[in-house]
């Protein structure tokens, strides 16, 4: 297979890191975005180049765009992977964090498509693979703008593909179960954060939320599993819609499809208040 010149964004840990470090071995020219650079340091040798980008940015995801073009003249392959989990009651959320976390794993998603897009459509030739997660098929406790913001994801990917099959532009969703990343300490200190400033009313729902967290993620994913499955939708001609990852996301596309929506709501309630 040729090289490919591909953006990952959020390489600097977890998925985006692993996706990088497997690609970059294959000998793809691989950029990889980040906040924090100097993560990415250690990968340099395995012919990928660090980025400054913050995709909530519109003059930083412009420049690392700018730099693969100038360097490379196109770009094959866009991964948006950066994103974070955002959990905490709806009612004690102040909607600036809501904000955040629509712009990071959902806006920010489009920004990039949006600098990459004139350059793909030239070359009438590219793919994107948008990370997702299984909490885009379903959802779970205190995770109301984390859950908006990857079923939004789900559906920008099957809306905007309509409108780039025609360009020859290809786009699928990554459907991770819990996978290896600091995801979950982040998702923690943010219900820690809002339970502590909020209400009081949903303390014990939130220390439930933590627990179930922290049992849930014994059993992950390791990282490389869902670059694997990143590396076969980059290698085949007709790469899928959709790519769950891990047994917790094929079962909920399982569930989604055949359990009722009244059992669904049963099962996830009993499940998270432990009965």
């Amino acid at each position: 297979m040729l090289a490919k010149v591909i953006l990952i964004t959020g390489a600097s840990t977890g998925i985006g890191y692993a996706t990088a470090q497997r690609l970059a071995k294959a000998g793809h020219i691989v950029y990889g975005g980040a906040r924090r650079i100097e993560k990415m340091n250690s990968l340099k040798s395995l012919n990928m180049t660090p980025l400054q980008l913050d995709v909530t940015n519109d003059e930083s995801v412009r420049n690392a765009v700018k730099t693969v073009i100038d360097e490379q003249g196109r770009i094959d392959v866009l991964i948006n992977n950066a994103g974070y989990g955002s959990y905490g009651s709806l009612e004690d959320t102040d909607l600036a964090e809501a904000q955040r976390q629509l712009d990071v794993n959902l806006i920010g998603v489009a920004r990039m498509m949006k600098a990459v897009l004139p350059f793909m459509r030239q070359a009438n030739q590219g793919q994107i693979l948008n990370v997702s997660s299984m909490g885009g098929l379903g959802y779970g406790w205190m995770g109301a703008w984390y859950h908006a913001s990857k079923h939004g994801l789900e559906a920008l990917t099957d809306t905007v593909r309509l409108e780039l099959t025609e360009f020859n532009i290809q786009l699928s969703t990554i459907e991770p179960s819990a996978t290896e990343s600091e995801w979950i300490e982040i998702a923690i200190d943010n219900l820690n954060n809002v339970a502590a400033s909020g209400t009081g009313a949903y303390e014990k729902q939130t220390q439930r939320a933590i627990t179930m967290m922290r049992e849930g993620f014994k059993d992950v994913v390791p990282a490389d599993h869902v670059a694997i499955d990143m590396e076969k939708a980059i290698k085949s001609k007709n790469p899928k819609h959709r790519y769950p990852t891990g047994r917790s996301s094929r079962f909920m596309k399982f569930a989604m499809r055949f359990i009722s929506d009244r059992m669904i709501y049963k099962l996830t309630y009993n499940a998270y208040a432990g009965k």
